[in-house]
């Protein structure tokens, strides 16, 4: 028997087949697009995720009859929402969490409600890409789709409708809508109120790991797995990739190294206190039951992939295709030129602006220090030292709100490259754990299904049987003394950068007044 985990990302969709032990024995990918209707808005058709599903799903279950699929589990991204009508059929496209058309709705939801309340009640603060502004944009601008919309749906509940199941979203996946009571898991009668809002035009919170129902035959054909096949809640994607990292107990860390960097610690409690408010970190529901994660994050891989694309060409999988088996060479290529001394460039990697703690959009990335005899191969490793003077803050910040700690379990892309470990390991002074399994996304879910129809006695029990690392990277004191200066000086040019951001506005809203 097999479990089935299905991730739907905001530019693809994952599906993995795992055995009982943890093995991938079947894997798929497909891409899609959203488009850019107007200024800030980013959307795509709801139905473009759910073909996605229906495609990778048939195409790594087509030779598993020998090993036939006992249970699927979704998870996604956040913030993303579709409209839907009573039936569950979508009324309009699929908003984005990279939309920001509701910059002002989420500064008036920030006013009204008050920030550290907020924070108090979902673990959030106010932002724009969350579901609440553009709902509250839907009533003003696109009344017409508001008043169509039975409930309001995150990508898995919507998948699950299209399933013919209950709207079912996990805890953690509700708690990215900004209006989900981290403490009572449950949407915060308080913020609807002040929005004017009722539960029921929502998705309908259940803990991770209950099965939503069982496949029927028209979905169980759709998806190519048999008919009966249980349907098990997920969650959002960053509590997923810390469970397949096997951060579930309290004080362990997951770096989930992506387009974004997400560092994540797993609690007995939400960390709700001044540090972690002060940092605008996020703090909501584990998909384990009784524990809550923490997270800050960044843009990271981005400014990878740019620098080469911007090199090479742009890439294969950039393009929409699952080739691009020529990237690995040439990153390889890139890091053989490395020298074992600072680049002597000072490089922030704030392509598409910063996050924590101050989630500028206004930032941009920035080379400090080139000259005429700056080779590609610095560049590269200059992001690379960038990326992890940002973790080097990321992990000051998330020890100052949640303890300390000295280990982090590692996934993702990032975990290909020696350097960056190694740089990242130096800097933060902490161990990084390389896990085996490069989708710790996916493991997470296959674990959720497995524990859910028995395949698993427990959680514990799972992670304990199927998660594994590869290898271990101790911090390198001599590396750390290295780039002690360097540090410094990130820390200095990102301050310096900020000063200049906030000048630069106000010299542009007194242009404005005039």
């Amino acid at each position: 028997m097999s479990l089935l985990a299905i991730d739907i990302g905001s530019s693809q969709c994952k599906a993995l087949v795992f055995t009982e032990a943890g093995e991938v024995i079947a894997r798929s990918v497909s891409p899609y697009s959203p488009v850019f209707p107007g200024p800030g808005f980013a959307e795509m058709n709801p139905e473009k995720l759910w073909d996605a599903v229906c495609k990778t799903s048939r195409e790594v279950t087509r030779d598993q009859g020998h090993n036939p699929v006992q249970a699927i589990c979704l998870s996604s991204h956040g913030e993303t929402f579709i409209p839907v009508n009573a039936r569950g059929a979508a009324v309009g496209p699929a908003i984005l969490n990279i939309d920001n058309r509701a910059t002002r709705e989420a500064k008036w939801f920030e006013q009204a409600i008050g920030s550290r309340r907020i924070f108090e009640k979902t673990g959030l603060v106010a932002h724009p890409m969350y579901p609440i502004p553009k709902i509250l944009w839907l009533r003003e601008h696109q009344p017409e789709i508001y008043s169509n919309a039975a409930r309001f749906l995150s990508v898995t509940d919507f998948i699950h409708a299209k399933m013919g199941l209950p709207p079912y979203v996990g805890y953690s996946l509700a708690s990215r809508f900004l209006a989900f009571d981290v403490i009572g898991d449950c949407w915060s009668q308080e913020i609807l109120d002040a929005v004017g809002l009722t539960a029921n035009q929502f998705p309908l919170p259940v803990p991770a790991g209950t099965i939503a129902g069982k496949l029927n035959v028209e979905a169980a054909s759709a998806l190519g797995v048999k008919h009966g096949t249980p349907v098990v809640v997920g969650g959002h994607d960053q509590a997923c990739g810390a469970l397949g990292a096997g951060v579930i107990k309290s004080g362990r860390v997951s770096d989930s190294m992506g387009t974004y960097e997400c560092l994540v610690v797993a609690s007995d409690e939400p960390s709700l206190g001044e540090a972690a408010f002060s940092a605008r970190l996020n703090s909501y529901a584990h998909v384990v039951p009784g524990k809550f994660l923490t997270l800050a994050y960044f843009p990271s891989g981005i400014m990878v992939q740019w620098f080469h694309d911007l090199i090479y060409g742009r890439s294969a999988s950039s393009k929409e295709s699952n080739s691009g088996a020529d990237e690995p060479d040439q990153y390889s290529q890139l890091e053989a030129q490395c020298t074992g001394a600072p680049a002597g460039l000072c490089i922030t990697p704030h392509l598409i602006g910063t996050c924590n703690p101050d989630f500028d959009p206004r930032a941009r990335a920035t080379i400090f220090g080139l000259s005429s005899e700056t080779s590609r191969s610095q560049i590269y490793q200059g992001i690379l030292e960038g990326i992890a003077c940002e973790l080097a803050q990321v992990t000051q910040m998330l020890k100052s709100a949640t303890g300390d700690f000295k280990d982090i379990y590692a996934t993702g892309g990032g975990t290909r490259s020696l350097l960056g470990i190694k740089l990242r390991s130096a800097l933060t002074n902490c161990r990084v754990h390389v896990m085996q399994c490069d989708d710790a996304v996916c493991q997470g879910a296959a674990i959720l299904a497995g524990v859910a129809v028995g395949t698993y006695t427990r959680i514990t029990d799972a992670v304990d049987r199927v998660v594994r690392e590869r290898e271990v990277v101790e911090p390198d004191v001599a590396l750390a003394n290295l780039y002690a200066s360097q540090l410094r000086q990130y820390r200095n040019l990102c301050a310096a950068l900020k000063t200049f951001r906030d000048a630069n506005s106000c010299a542009q809203l007194e242009e404005e007044s005039q």
